[in-house]
């Protein structure tokens, strides 16, 4: 039976999610995917969940509620599924964590935090703002999410080098790469830490 049960919260693609589902249905690591959240509906996420038959939630795509009474909202159906951990995958909407979760909420970043982190950095915006400012390093990070964006204990990062001809795109492609590798492993050291609770 598997001990573990994560939900992954979801606004885009889907590409982490596909990885996690793959990984767990694949017997790589003892967990399954629960309940699979977003604020957005018709969604390439969505498809990919429903593929795998996951169940899926879309939660006020409409935005009509506020930070507090969604992450309520999000939280209560986590819990009614039986999750005991969550995973931001791509996951664009503010939240509010309840104290109960504290510890339990993890998101994937696209740069070496706290660098590029923060209120508007997402996606391409971050590996543009990389390539901008001329660092010669890059990478991402997997942190345990508080009430800040991009804040929060980080639990690990993977580091790449930035070539002299990367574009925003083959920059990204790289940086999603070790982010595949990154977030498993992150979830794996999660579990591992939170076994006994």
């Amino acid at each position: 039976m598997t001990s573990r049960r994560i939900g992954v919260f979801v606004s885009g693609t889907g590409r982490h999610l596909d990885n996690l589902a793959r990984i767990a249905s694949a017997g790589e690591m003892d967990f399954e995917i629960g309940l699979v959240v977003s604020n957005k509906a018709g969604i390439l996420a969505l498809e990919r969940a429903r593929r795998r038959g996951l169940e899926t939630l879309v939660l006020d795509p409409e935005r009509e509620l506020d930070t507090a009474a969604f992450s309520h909202a999000a939280f209560e159906a986590v819990e009614e599924a039986g999750c005991d951990t969550v995973v931001l995958a791509g996951f664009l909407r503010r939240l509010a964590i309840p104290q109960r979760w504290a510890g339990r909420v993890l998101n994937i970043h696209p740069a070496l935090l706290p660098a590029f982190g923060g209120k508007g950095y997402y996606g391409d915006k971050v590996h543009a703002a990389v390539l901008e400012r001329g660092c010669q390093f890059t990478g991402c990070s997997v942190h345990y999410v508080d009430d800040e964006y991009d804040h929060g204990p980080i639990l690990l990062q993977r580091c790449i080098e930035v070539r002299a001809n990367d574009t925003v795109r083959t920059l990204a492609d790289r940086v999603f790469a070790e982010e595949e590798l990154a977030l498993p492993a992150a979830l794996a050291q999660h579990f591992e830490r939170t076994a006994a609770s």
